[in-house]
């Protein structure tokens, strides 16, 4: 494999140097206007004499809520810039979450909106390390009791700039990013500078990020792989915080954007839409379809898994690539993606970005695998993380390898196809059941708004197909024989390890923020109503 070359120097550093290079191009837009590289860089100074004030010394681990905000950028890497970790505080989980996060991870001081702010303070007496709660968006300076606004918090500390680094060592800690626990408790993932850097400068090379590249962030959370890879690359950021695809096509064309990243939730939406349009009616649409943004470029996604025809379809009416990505916290995150210049709609997730390599194993041997062949991710490169909060160094195989938990195949090109997670695929008889692949049949037919599906134990075949399926058109009449249709339309298609033999209607799908369905509460339930009638 080439060798694959990125800049060792800390993760605010990426920020310092895209200010001496150009610092009055804009750094970040808003609708409030926007920031250049120079005014960002001053503010994440702000942040770093703020923090060396009220905590006295370095090495201490301080809570930012990853708001889509212009505030959490500066928080970012003025929090590494004082010599401080930044444990990653997602605004959107609920109270147990937000506590067993700042308790893992000894968080001292937060940087958190309103809602988290009242939250924290109620918690106050069961977090005893936390000394400051920092409200970034107190409207007219109306804080919870025993929190600060931050105009207060930044204006307390000194004018002088952060003192230097003594000496920088790229292997330090710099973020704790929690995972999504949706096979088991958040556990916290320690990133060093090293592994943000790096994976800031694979991202940009794989999604072609440059100084004249336009990015439209349409998240609900502000990730640092979209910032440090614009921010390495010198590129404008658009932050989008309204969830309507719609609305992002719009501000995408009036701000110029090139690249739209977006979760497939929101394309999968934005593709019902184009397919309602083409119809025989056309109207009811909740915003009017614009057309292609003029300067973009590609579209793209991650998170989950994005429909292969829904990329297809949103390719060929936006003019450009519809592309998927893959990673995970552990490896900072991204570790595959299709380029731009590549096919649209394929089911692949991409070949591996400059400087990860990337194979599949028998999950039972470790014996690697040809292309092909099914079994478990392993993937190494300069992202994988230092380890687990408590927990020591990564758990790799021999050679260095990370096991993702995730199922999959590789093509004769190097693209990677995710089959599954591991601990999603469940045995019917000797036959291993995808979960995703009897989602992806019966979410073809056109009455399914969404669906999920979870092995429902049996005593005799291990575990049997259970669906949950929300119907697009859950008025209809006659219920029972639509879903006895979608089902037997389903099986036709499906092997007979995978038929579905018990199917129930949903309101919605249980997702985490980041779109996955949460398979692992499903489990728990459908396990207790499989004692319960076994008993019965």
């Amino acid at each position: 494999m080439p060798i694959f070359r990125y800049p060792e120097l800390p993760v605010d550093g990426l920020l310092r140097l895209a200010a001496r290079r150009d610092p009055a191009a804009c750094a970040v837009r808003t609708a409030h206007g926007l920031r250049t590289f120079a005014e960002l860089d001053a503010r994440a100074d702000r942040f770093a004499a703020y923090l060396e004030h009220a905590l006295g010394r370095r090495g201490a681990r301080v809570g930012v809520a990853n708001t889509l905000d212009e505030d959490f950028a500066a928080a970012y890497y003025g929090t590494l810039r004082s010599g401080n970790t930044v444990v990653l505080l997602n605004p959107l989980v609920r109270a147990a979450g937000l506590r067993h996060v700042c308790e893992d991870a000894a968080v001292e001081t937060a940087f958190v909106p309103t809602a988290t702010a009242e939250q924290l303070v109620k918690m106050a007496d069961r977090l005893p390390l936390l000394r400051a709660v920092v409200v970034t968006d107190a409207p007219d300076g109306i804080v919870p009791c025993d929190a600060l606004p931050l105009s207060v918090a930044l204006d307390s500390a000194p004018p002088a700039p952060p003192r230097p680094r003594a000496a920088f060592d790229p292997d330090t800690e710099a973020c704790v990013q929690f995972t999504t626990g949706t096979t088991g408790r958040p556990k916290g993932v320690r990133l060093t500078h090293r592994n943000l850097v790096a994976n800031a400068a694979q991202t940009a090379a794989a999604h072609r990020l440059d100084a004249d590249a336009v990015t439209l962030n349409h998240l609900p959370l502000y990730q640092p792989m979209h910032l440090n890879s614009a921010v390495y690359a010198g590129a404008c950021q658009v932050l989008c915080p309204c969830p309507r695809p719609a609305a992002a096509l719009d501000l995408a064309d009036r701000t110029g954007a090139t690249h739209l990243y977006t979760l497939p939730a929101r394309l999968h939406q934005l593709a019902a839409d184009l397919r309602f349009a083409e119809g025989p009616a056309g109207a009811g649409l909740p915003d009017p379809l614009p057309g292609r943004p003029g300067r973009l470029t590609v579209v793209l996604s991650g998170g989950s898994a994005l429909a292969p025809a829904d990329a297809r379809l949103l390719g060929e009416r936006l003019g450009v690539p519809v592309l998927q990505g893959y990673g995970m916290a552990e490896l900072s995150p991204l570790t595959h993606s299709q380029r731009p210049d590549g096919v649209t709609g394929t089911g692949s997730v991409g070949a591996p970005v400059p400087g990860t390599e990337c194979r599949v194993v028998d999950p039972g041997t470790g014996v690697p695998l040809g292309p092909g062949e099914t079994g478990e991710v392993q993937v190494r490169g300069p992202q994988l993380m230092a380890g687990y909060l408590g927990e020591g160094g990564p758990p790799v195989a021999e050679g260095g390898w990370f096991s993702t938990g995730d199922v999959g195949r590789t093509g004769p090109d190097g693209q990677l196809f995710l089959v599954d997670r591991l601990d999603d695929v469940f045995s019917y008889d000797s036959e291993l059941v995808s979960p995703t692949a009897v989602e992806a049949v019966v979410a073809a037919d056109p009455r399914v708004e969404d669906c999920v599906v979870v092995g429902w134990p049996d005593p005799v075949h291990g575990a049997v197909v259970w669906l949950g399926i929300v119907l697009a058109d859950p008025t209809a009449p006659g219920l029972l024989d639509v879903l006895d249709s979608i089902v037997e339309g389903a099986n036709a298609r499906l092997a007979p390890h995978e038929q579905i033999r018990r199917v129930e209607v949903l309101d919605a799908v249980p997702r985490s923020p980041t779109g996955k369905p949460e398979r692992r509460s499903l489990r728990r339930g459908l396990r207790r109503r499989a004692a319960a009638e076994a008993g019965a």
